[in-house]
């Protein structure tokens, strides 16, 4: 929702009469019009005003049920709050600072169209417990639009994966050619990320989905209400346990931000790769045109601008946990107006994560490879010396022997300036008598990579295997 409609329709937000206020009775002067849009929050919770209106349905069902409503006096509650609704919907609700947040603007605008009987909406809650249902049932939408993306990530890069099984790559330690690897193999290090990441996010939502409504302020309260009711009609899992940590608790968005942060931290590494692979120095990857954009005075550049911006974002909601764990560190129970700074950081960092995986997920299955700039690049840098090691031990040479040996054939193929494959069978057996003419056998890239034969290896069907089985976990959500 827009916030100019509510700067729009408040630009007089201070309050004549205290007693205007909905919680105004014992108070003898009116709110300052600063303090007031100070403290108001209804420009970013008026995002959650679908969600406050399903939380006041679940409510007012609720009461009726116990006898605290009539049938009729709910029936004229579940109408004008579904009329609002639609207001809500259509962009037309008449958003008031002075109200303000979303639960005191929808519940006046409620008394507004039904009259006194929306006074009793509020009947054995508080907006602690309210607000705390609010971001619960938000938060739960969101977790599910995320998780919806990660699986559609992560189905692109296993796809790609198992076409390039065979397509090989140097693979890097410290950034410099350590062995060879297939692109297929490399993407796959990507999804177990985001694997990760998936049972995270899962994880959090189990915590989420916990119902406070019924918590009241913070003490519960003397009506009959029935919290397990309520819980049902939400779809949650089960009702909190103790009222005081029900409407002071934010862990739960903490837990969110701190999944957020290390997802696009593993959507950064991975975004670092892409700008690195698409630049004329490496030269691995042609990136569509439609995930890239230009320079206004350089009419040759094309820049990874999604992947740069990826990686930009990590920082910002790496600062919403910061900002929300700092909130919380010095709060008594129960519920403070701090809170209500919660929501900004926890709204972004859902939103950011969400765009994130969205231009991941279109992007990633688009990727080319360029498979000879691979090729050519894998047999640099001597990627092959460690399967010239193993090859010794397999001939009864000590291992550190071995790496003795095989250093000294590196240092005299740099002074040849040669690869090791490129040395003659002779040159080879002045360090080692038992290298034979099988010693190029292992010496190829493509035998490097074949001989990577186990699960999480690089062999190209060891990379087929592990499509299949990442297919299947992804199935199974």
């Amino acid at each position: 929702m827009s916030n100019d409609n509510s700067s729009a329709n408040t630009a007089q937000s201070s309050t004549a009469n205290p007693a205007a206020k909905l919680w105004g009775g014992r108070f003898s002067e009116a709110t300052d019009a600063f303090v007031e849009r100070f403290t108001a929050s209804v420009m970013f919770d008026q995002r959650m005003a679908l969600e406050d209106i399903q939380g006041s349905l679940a409510h007012a069902q609720m009461l009726s049920e116990v006898g605290v409503l009539t049938e009729d006096e709910f029936k004229q509650i579940e109408g004008g709050l579904k009329d609002i609704a639609e207001e809500i919907k259509a962009g037309t609700f008449p958003w008031s600072v002075a109200l303000e947040d979303v639960h005191m603007n929808i519940e006046a605008r409620l008394t507004d169209r039904i009259g006194a009987t929306g006074k009793k909406l509020h009947t054995g809650r508080s907006r602690n417990d309210q607000v705390a249902t609010d971001i619960r049932l938000w938060l739960r939408n969101r977790i599910d639009l995320i998780a919806g993306e990660l699986t559609r990530l992560q189905t692109g890069l296993v796809d790609l994966a198992e076409q390039e099984a065979d397509t090989i790559m140097p693979g890097f330690t410290h950034l410099q050619s350590a062995q060879p690897v297939t692109f297929g193999h490399h993407l796959l290090a990507w999804n177990e990320m985001l694997t990760r990441d998936y049972d995270r996010l899962m994880d959090c939502r189990k915590r989420v989905n916990r119902s406070p409504l019924g918590a009241a302020a913070l003490a519960g309260t003397s009506y009959p209400i029935n919290r397990a009711r309520t819980a049902e009609l939400l779809g949650f899992d089960a009702p909190t346990e103790n009222s005081l940590d029900s409407v002071s608790d934010r862990d739960f968005a903490i837990e969110f931000c701190a999944f957020s942060a290390l997802l696009l931290t593993h959507l950064s590494r991975a975004s670092e790769e892409l700008v690195l692979w698409t630049s004329s120095q490496f030269d691995f990857i042609d990136l569509p045109d439609r995930f890239c954009t230009g320079s206004s005075i350089m009419p040759q550049k094309k820049n990874p601008d999604v992947p740069e911006l990826v990686r930009g974002k990590t920082g910002r909601v790496n600062g919403h946990l910061i900002a929300l764990l700092t909130l919380m560190k010095s709060q008594p129970l129960a519920y403070n107006k701090d809170n209500q700074e919660d929501k900004e950081p926890l709204f972004d960092a859902a939103d950011t994560v969400l765009d994130c995986l969205r231009a991941f997920a279109d992007m990633a299955p688009a990727l080319k490879p360029k498979k000879e700039n691979m090729l050519a690049a894998a047999g640099k840098g001597f990627s092959t010396a460690t399967d010239l090691a193993d090859y010794l031990v397999r001939k009864g040479v000590a291992f550190r022997d071995a790496h003795e040996i095989v250093g000294q054939s590196v240092a005299f193929a740099i002074d040849k300036d040669c690869d090791l494959a490129d040395l003659s069978l002779t040159e080879l057996q002045k360090f080692s008598e038992v290298i034979g003419d099988d010693v190029f056998d292992v010496l190829t890239l493509e035998g490097s990579v074949a001989a990577r034969d186990h699960i999480g290896g690089t062999a190209p069907n060891q990379v087929r295997a592990a499509c299949e089985r990442a297919r299947t976990l992804i199935a199974a959500r």
